[in-house]
């Protein structure tokens, strides 16, 4: 027996005074509404209905129960009717989780224009490099920049990682221009520490159809993305940056772009989610938002063109 069903019947026949009636408002026939009471008569071995040919009232068992039941059944309609608004509404609570090195550049400007947008939506944003399982960390929507998510989660890329190799027009006025990539171990360059492991990621190159990996002994380390590109831009060596980063500072000549025929983009920047059928309105309204404002987006990627560009002297 269906006892929420059974109560939910006991509750409208006792309230409307009549079975068929409680059947009609419940949508299923007047014989299953008078079974689901018996039943639940049956099962708590009291009656609950003083039964006539032409009235139904209450016994003094069934008016407790009622009296009981009451509340729970309206907190219980009211529960259903605010999930039922969650398909409806942009409103209520949004968790989501992004990497900490795209935070500034990418995504916290279109998380506060879709704040601004949608004000009833309660934003929980937390800003991990670590990956987020969804499901794990109760997670509405992720980010996440490298290789799409395994299995149990949807991914749509938004927009490729160019490793770009720049340095300042003053580091590079003062030190020269390194034209292969023997050169700049006699260059000063930064490093990014991985939050993950802890360890200094190689730079990465792309030397005819393979990409090679080299360890370049770095003058100032750090684990924030950000950082190490205010190091760059400040002519304190030559860094290997993500294009997120880099194509800002180089399109307003803070940067110049070095190396380019050995430049990599073997990786993207990623959305992703749990199946769209059930998701609210709100983490549906979200996504659409940010596939519009980030996808294949040229604030956060250079072209070809833009990177092989002329450059003055010394650059």
């Amino acid at each position: 027996m269906n006892e929420i069903r059974a109560v939910t019947i006991f509750a409208r026949a006792a309230v409307l005074g009549s079975l068929r009636r409680a059947a009609v408002d419940q949508g299923i026939s007047p014989q299953a509404a008078s079974h689901a009471v018996m039943q639940l008569e049956k099962e708590l071995g009291v009656r609950l209905f003083h039964r006539t040919t032409r009235k139904l009232s209450l016994t003094e068992e069934g008016q407790q129960l009622l009296e009981s039941v009451a509340p729970a059944l309206a907190m219980f309609a009211t529960a259903l009717d605010d999930a039922r608004r969650s398909r409806q509404d942009i409103a209520g609570p949004l968790r989501v989780s992004a990497p900490r090195t795209m935070a500034r550049h990418v995504i916290w400007p279109a998380l506060m224009a879709f704040a601004a947008q949608h004000p009833s939506v309660q934003l929980d944003v937390q800003f991990d490099d670590q990956f987020t399982d969804l499901v794990a960390d109760r997670a509405d929507v992720g980010f996440r920049g490298g290789s799409p998510p395994a299995e149990g989660a949807i991914a749509r890329r938004l927009v490729p990682i160019q490793l770009i190799v720049c340095a300042s027009p003053t580091y590079l006025a003062r030190h020269g221009t390194p034209r292969t990539i023997e050169a700049l171990d006699e260059h000063r360059c930064t490093g990014y520490r991985r939050v993950n492991t802890g360890k200094l990621a190689p730079w990465e190159f792309m030397v005819g159809d393979e990409i090679q990996y080299r360890d370049v002994p770095a003058v100032l380390c750090t684990n924030d993305a950000e950082a190490e590109t205010d190091a760059v831009v400040a002519g304190l060596g030559i860094g290997q940056l993500g294009s997120f980063s880099a194509a800002g500072p180089i399109r307003a000549g803070l940067l110049v772009p070095l190396l380019t025929q050995h430049l990599t983009q073997r990786e993207s920047f990623y959305i992703y989610y749990r199946r769209r059928t059930e998701q609210p309105l709100r983490v549906k309204a979200f996504i659409d938002f940010m596939v519009e404002r980030l996808a294949d987006n040229r604030d956060f990627f250079l072209t070809r063109a833009e990177l092989t560009r002329p450059r003055k002297p010394g650059a």
